[in-house]
């Protein structure tokens, strides 16, 4: 079954190799699905000195479906190679899909914690928190369940995040209550493979938090500057001003945990991204000590059929690593330093219109004052009155949508822009916004007009 089902994979990538590749909205420095669809990064660590980056993946359709672990390996997260794929959904306590989840390293050995997804008949589901093995990082041996649904929690309980702290065991697992209300549960083990809970930690109604979505998913403590952070992404926020704007959202609460009595306090939630593509957001720590996220570069919701890659038999990206700090209260996200070795052909910019694609740009404001960037006449950044906004052409309605944040003042952008996506960040990472965004190939023009001054230095990136 498993190896029926894998080499139909493969055939799948096969078959579409050709299309993908010449799709001309195929980004040039993100990870992407060879075929099908991508969405969660999952089970991110540098094991034995290697980055390892696994991902939701369906081969078969350009549509949400029984998930595999795609997975690509590389030595500076730059330059990535494509490994054989890590999980398949061929076991009765994962048939219908592999679902997110994380990676640790212990004894020498690579150990994937994940969701088993199934589905019944009847519409109802079952759900297993999952554990495989790999000697190399590359082969993983299935161990099967090891931790099962509580009785307070319904099936959608998924996304475990796995952690030592001491000589103990922990994960954080996304749940919904009996009564629909999205909750963050925290486990403990002494040895990975026997579970029990220590209680709810953070969710609907608690904490000083009112009401605050109806399921949370891909829960991640981590912990930046003495503070323990916890990242999540709740569904079902309705919109307030000019935050929540998405169909769903990833952000963070700033607290401390205490493990015995259990008891997390935190402050309110803030959006972690400010644009249009960015959910389920996951972390790990390197060699080197640094907190780097990666996330999807997309979301669930009614655009996702829309997006022109669809016909040329892929969908979505992730993001490019960040290195993520905590300054004042907040958490500051900036690209990491690898990501130096793309740049090519340094140029400074004097002129308001320029080519570029596929590139680096470094804006160092000297004089305040409204300006508008115009990308590949597709997308467009402008700053007046304190706010900052995004627009982009809807795909569905072919309208302009925007999405906004308050800034006192721009001091600096650094923006990569790839063949169909943005990535910006404001003040030194203050801010971020990420978008896909569909120009004509032919368009490459990157435009400027308004008051504010600033210097301009582009790299093109390959």
């Amino acid at each position: 079954m498993t190896e029926i089902l894998i080499q139909k994979a493969y055939k799948e990538v096969k078959k579409y190799r050709n299309m993908v590749k010449n799709d001309p909205y195929r980004l040039n420095y993100h990870l992407m699905p060879p075929v099908g669809l991508l969405n969660d990064p999952n089970g991110l660590i540098q094991f034995k000195g290697v980055y390892h980056v696994f991902y939701q993946w369906n081969p078969f359709e350009t549509a949400h479906g029984a998930k595999f672990w795609g997975h690509y390996t590389s030595e500076d997260m730059v330059y990535w190679r494509e490994e054989p794929i890590a999980l398949a959904p061929d076991e009765w306590y994962d048939q219908n899909g592999c679902y997110s989840g994380s990676a640790v390293e212990e004894d020498g050995k690579l150990y994937l914690f994940y969701t088993g997804n199934v589905k019944r008949d009847d519409g109802t589901r079952e759900t297993y928190q999952c554990i495989a093995v790999s000697e190399n990082g590359i082969y993983f041996k299935k161990l099967g369940p090891v931790l099962k649904l509580p009785e307070q929690y319904t099936p959608h309980f998924r996304d475990p995040k796995v952690w030592k702290k001491g000589d103990h065991w922990y994960m954080v697992v996304g749940a919904q209550t009996l009564d629909e209300k999205g909750i963050v549960a925290l486990f403990h083990s002494n040895d990975l493979f026997h579970w029990e809970e220590a209680g709810t930690i953070a969710g609907s109604d608690m904490n000083g938090l009112k009401e605050f979505g109806y399921m949370w998913e891909c829960p991640d403590l981590i912990h930046l500057n003495g503070k323990d952070v916890l990242l999540v992404s709740p569904q079902g926020l309705n919109p307030d001003g000019d935050f929540y704007q998405n169909l769903f959202q990833s952000g963070y609460f700033i607290g401390e945990l205490d493990y015995e009595p259990l008891r997390y306090q935190h402050g309110s939630f803030t959006e972690l991204d400010r644009g249009f593509d960015f959910y389920a957001p996951q972390t790990f720590t390197d060699e080197n000590g640094r907190t780097i996220l990666y996330a999807w570069m997309g979301i669930t919701d009614e655009m996702e059929a829309h997006q022109p890659t669809v016909e040329n038999g892929w969908v979505h990206a992730l993001t490019i690593p960040r290195e993520l700090e905590l300054q004042g209260g907040k958490v500051f996200q900036k690209p990491v330093e690898e990501l130096k070795k793309l740049r090519k052909d340094q140029a400074l910019v004097k002129n308001n219109e320029f080519e570029a694609v596929s590139a680096e740009l470094i804006l160092d404001f000297k004089k305040n004052g409204p300006f508008k960037i115009t990308f590949r006449n597709e997308a467009s950044l402008s700053y007046d009155t304190a706010k900052l906004t995004l627009k982009r052409r809807n795909l569905k309605t072919g309208e302009a949508e925007s999405r906004t944040c308050k800034l006192a003042s721009v001091s600096k952008l650094h923006i990569f822009m790839d063949h169909s996506s943005l990535e910006i960040f404001i003040n030194d990472g203050e801010e971020v916004f990420t978008a896909r965004y569909f120009p004509d190939s032919e368009n490459v023009i990157v435009s400027f007009e308004g008051e504010a001054e600033f210097t301009l230095i582009k790299w093109d990136l390959g």
